[in-house]
């Protein structure tokens, strides 16, 4: 019996990796910036966004703040950047799972 437990928790937890496995996402490269400042969109103050297929979305999941002064020089205000993000469009917005910006040469 313990034998026969063992085995079905064994095929659980394999089935359980399999599916985590599908919805894992391909990394994408991205163009990223303040969504009002640098892509035109309307909003109501500087919001992070990005460029997928040249259509603009805002960011869920992280914000503008997070990756650095955005009225700096290179600042997401001033400037377009890239970066490499894992997610999906829902809803007209970018939901990140994640978000890494792609530090310039």
């Amino acid at each position: 019996m313990k034998k026969l437990l063992f085995i079905a928790f064994l095929f659980v937890g394999i089935a359980t990796q399999a599916q985590d496995k599908k919805t894992t996402e391909k990394p994408q490269i991205v163009e990223t910036a303040c969504g009002e400042c640098q892509f035109g969109m309307k909003g109501k103050s500087c919001d992070l966004a990005v460029r997928i297929d040249g259509k603009p979305y805002f960011v869920d999941g992280t914000t503008i703040d997070q990756h650095g002064d955005a009225h700096a020089e290179d600042g997401f205000c001033n400037k377009i950047r890239k970066a490499s993000v894992t997610g999906k469009v829902e809803n007209g917005r970018f939901k990140a799972t994640s978000f890494t910006l792609i530090k310039e040469k």
